[in-house]
């Protein structure tokens, strides 16, 4: 009888979701910024270069003086309350997603700081969960990125004795829900405007330019994706540019970069810009302090007036309802199905006659 109780709950099956994000420090200052960056740095997706000249590069010129400057920056867009906005954000989408496809649970974990993908997954496991459908949190793919992300994941995977079945989300680059996500808060921004953009710039995370001619996809990804949003948006040609930001380090990034776009575009006359990040499906460091802080200083010091940090994909509806349809494609005869909300049938079938 014991024997035959056993059996059931071995093959009893269980399935739950994992997103993953890149990850965030645990605090907003030198000493938590340093172990961040340290484990960031060092993976070999993010820098290819080789350990043994990296090690020195990184532990003599960089996290002796990085950390702190970085540091600075974290703490303006620190919430004393709910901590770093990426973190915030993940907490808010997971917790969305709860209950989408009956009790399936869902959790997230970053590469990066806590809690990790590693620790995520043991949790997972021990709670029974033998089936994990994965969504890295990257609409474009990168090595950078969605690789790195699916590293951290099989490292992970590698040290259990049981490892449960894994479905990846591939990348969801020109999605109908993802794109009609991002239209949805393009449009609600706008609408709060008392002033009209004379220019939209898509702003996306740059990568070095020797990763794409080692054959790299993201960049055809971008291009992709600010296609399918300008299509959906209805602007002309004049009126927006595509552009890569976050540099880091001497070497040639993909171009154009977004500052010397915005700087040109300033010294030509232009007042008013609008800057959208499709790459992000959060707000974080790079879309609140680079652009909406730093980005803006420097087109007003080159005769710009006004350049709105258009709000990421975070937890809006349109996007939870996105991730449901994105997760479902994926998660066929291992999610129950669910029935979408009448507003998001809506914005899906107004998607398909565009």
């Amino acid at each position: 009888m014991n024997h035959t109780v056993a059996l059931a709950d071995v093959t009893k099956t269980m399935t739950g979701i994992l997103l993953i994000q890149l990850g965030t420090p645990d605090a907003p200052y030198t000493g938590p910024v340093r172990r961040y960056l340290r484990e960031f740095l060092s993976d070999r997706r993010i820098i290819e270069v080789p350990p043994a000249i990296w090690w020195w590069i990184l532990n003599l010129f960089i996290l002796p003086f990085r950390p702190s400057s970085s540091a600075a920056k974290y703490r303006r867009v620190w919430n004393d309350e709910t901590g770093g906005p990426l973190k915030h954000y993940s907490i808010l989408q997971s917790n969305a997603l709860k209950g989408a496809f009956g009790d399936v649970p869902v959790f997230y974990g970053m590469q990066y700081g806590n809690p990790s993908v590693e620790s995520v997954v043991r949790q997972m496991t021990e709670r029974g969960i033998d089936k994990i459908i994965v969504m890295p949190m990257y609409p474009q793919y990168s090595a950078t990125t969605t690789a790195s992300a699916t590293d951290h994941l099989f490292k992970a995977l590698i040290r259990m004795r049981n490892v449960p079945a894994i479905r990846i989300v591939p990348p969801y680059y020109d999605h109908p829900a993802y794109i009609t996500a991002l239209e949805t808060i393009v449009r609600e921004e706008l609408a709060k405007l008392d002033w009209e953009p004379e220019h939209f710039i898509f702003t996306f995370h740059g990568i070095p330019q020797k990763y794409s001619k080692r054959g790299d996809v993201y960049a055809t990804h971008v291009v992709r994706t600010t296609r399918k949003l300008v299509e959906r948006l209805g602007l002309k040609r004049s009126q927006w540019t595509q552009t890569y930001q976050s540099r880091f380090g001497p070497q040639a990034w993909l171009k154009p970069y977004t500052d010397d776009v915005l700087t040109k575009l300033a010294k030509k006359g232009l007042k008013r810009a609008f800057a959208i990040m499709p790459g992000f499906t959060a707000d974080c460091l790079e879309t609140i302090d680079e652009i909406g802080h730093e980005s803006l200083e420097n087109f007003e010091e080159s005769g710009g007036e006004k350049l709105h940090a258009c709000r990421c994909l975070n937890d809006h509806p349109a996007w939870i309802e996105a991730m449901k349809q994105i997760l479902a494609d994926e998660g066929h005869g291992w999610l129950p199905p669910r029935t979408p909300s009448i507003p998001a049938l809506a914005a899906s079938e107004a998607a398909v006659e565009v």
